[in-house]
């Protein structure tokens, strides 16, 4: 039932995307444009994204537990690091330069564009590099709470 409502919900969010024209990285790459053509879509996007989450959070963490799960897995860290800010930066840069971020970049290889597929070999090479980095630089059971 967890692999059926996963996948649910990943189509509709995937649709969500792809109607909302954010598997275009034009468009995403011209919400950075503030100087020349800026599409201001991609604020109404995140927004709506926002008061979404915003209620939904409000109306499921009253639940004692997940419906599909025994417990929530929620952040209980709150301190702001050197890999947190490196990480943030490095999802804005490759943003910017790509138009793309994981969450869109999934539903857009439908399209079949190379640039898409280039960019999603890039992540998935750039999260195993990052681990191999972590491996190496932490203590060894850091890496396994990942």
């Amino acid at each position: 039932m967890r692999l059926i409502a996963s996948y649910v919900i990943g189509l509709i969010f995937g649709v969500g995307i792809a109607v909302s024209g954010m598997i275009n990285p034009a468009k995403v790459l011209n919400f950075f444009d503030v100087a020349g053509s800026w599409d201001p879509s991609l604020v109404f996007v995140m927004g709506g994204a926002l008061v979404v989450t915003w209620a939904g959070y409000r109306f499921v963490l009253k639940r004692p537990a997940p419906v599909l799960g025994s417990s929530f897995s929620l952040p209980t860290r709150r301190d702001i690091d050197l890999p947190l800010v490196g990480g943030s930066a490095l999802f804005g840069i490759g943003w910017g330069i790509a138009g793309f971020c994981p969450g869109a970049a999934l539903p857009a290889l439908g399209t079949g564009h190379p640039g898409v597929w280039i960019f999603m070999v890039s992540l998935v090479a750039g999260i195993f590099a990052a681990r191999a980095i972590r491996a190496r630089t932490s203590e060894p059971n850091a890496v396994s709470q990942n």
